[in-house]
């Protein structure tokens, strides 16, 4: 998140200084640049401008603070993204007797966990997450699993095997270390084997990814059509694996750039030079309400910065604020139309 919070405090100085008064056309035009170096300094910028206005000026300078003051005071602030534009909607009744009655599946299921793994050495356990909720789970050999919106788990242990079916979503991994277990998660006909490491795993339709913070990993891929064993790829930390039907591409990034695919985990949702499209399809795994796309001109615009995965309207809106996007509203779903 460093990166993201330096383009947001740099968004908020630029804020403070527009405001303060001597500004002129010189000034202006470094804006301007700033702005068009990046769409993440565009979209941080106009969600603070949104902020800024809605509330007041954030009402940091309501009480007659001297502008300097007040930009000490943004350079101060611990994390900007806690910056909101709506406040959330009280959870419904429905929704709350639905997070218990989720909350109690996990109790009960992990209490026979624990209880089979004392009894016999063996257990087995399944774990699941609703749409828009975030679970963490102790599996029972001390392994933390934390569970994507709408995801599903199996997990088989005895004391030989430690086995995890990830049935449906996405799922972060804090393997405890074993070297005489491996800890292997199958997906979309593949299995990703570790034994002590920080790695998440997601299955789509037709993909699969995995993403390795620490540790490393193998990615073993089914046999191909003609029966021959398919390459195994051995991923150490900083990897992206992504498997699909033409195989396997493997990237290596900065260990802070891959805490950006895993950012859900926090609620939120990172994106740098993303096509409006695949935003609209991450923000829909974590929301019941959908956004829909009127046309594919609308999906070809590109979108950058963090935004909360929980603030649909607030993201709708900002869209509305900064690009050529014009949002009909529904109960059920947000239709965005190119204007």
């Amino acid at each position: 998140m460093h990166d993201s919070r330096r383009i947001e405090q740099a968004a908020a100085e630029w804020l403070v200084r527009r405001d303060a008064g001597d500004w002129g056309e010189r000034e202006q035009q470094a804006l301007d640049h700033w702005l068009a170096r990046s769409t993440r300094h565009r979209v941080a910028f106009l969600r603070l401008q949104a902020a800024w206005q809605e509330t007041g000026r954030l009402q940091v300078l309501a009480a007659g603070t001297r502008s300097a003051d007040a930009a000490a005071h943004l350079r101060g602030t611990p994390d900007l993204r806690a910056t909101r534009f709506a406040p959330r909607r009280a959870p419904s009744r429905r929704r709350w007797r639905r997070g218990t009655a989720a909350m109690l599946a996990l109790a009960v299921a992990g209490s026979a966990l624990w209880a089979g793994w004392h009894l016999g050495g063996r257990s087995h356990a399944q774990f699941a997450s609703s749409v828009g909720q975030v679970e963490t789970v102790t599996l029972a050999d001390g392994s933390v699993a934390t569970l994507s919106s709408d995801s599903r788990l199996d997990v088989r242990m005895t004391r030989s095997l430690r086995h995890v079916e990830l049935q449906q979503g996405e799922a972060f991994f804090e393997v405890a270390h074993d070297a005489g277990r491996p800890f292997e998660v199958m997906a979309g006909g593949r299995r990703v084997v570790a034994v002590g490491t920080r790695f998440s795993v997601r299955s789509d339709t037709e993909s699969l990814r995995v993403v390795v913070a620490e540790g490393k990993v193998r990615l073993e891929s089914p046999p191909t059509g003609d029966g021959r064993a398919a390459p195994v790829a051995l991923l150490p930390a900083g990897s992206i694996a992504t498997a699909g039907r033409n195989g396997v591409l493997v990237r290596s990034l900065p260990l802070d750039q891959i805490e950006r695919y895993l950012e859900w985990r926090s609620g939120f949702l990172a994106f740098e030079d993303t096509t409006l499209a695949a935003a609209a399809a991450e923000f829909n795994r974590f929301s019941e309400r959908k956004l829909v796309l009127a046309d594919a001109r609308v999906g070809e615009l590109r979108i950058g910065g963090n935004f909360r995965w929980d603030n649909l309207d607030g993201f709708v809106h900002l869209l509305e604020l900064g690009f050529a996007v014009r949002a009909e509203r529904e109960p059920d779903r947000i239709v965005l139309h190119a204007k």
